[in-house]
């Protein structure tokens, strides 16, 4: 391997660590939202689309 083909790959690595860890986040953070908005509809009142 050249130091051209090691830098590709760092860069492949990284990249694709960013995309999974979105991902994630998005995936993991979306019905924590929804779950929190219905436990303070049921709790306080407040509306969900507040």
């Amino acid at each position: 391997m050249d130091i051209g083909n090691i830098g590709m790959m760092l860069l492949v690595i990284i990249g694709g660590c960013t995309g999974l860890l979105t991902t994630v986040v998005i995936t993991l953070g979306i019905p924590i939202v929804v779950i929190w908005k219905i436990i303070r509809r049921i709790t306080k009142g407040i509306p969900i689309t507040k």
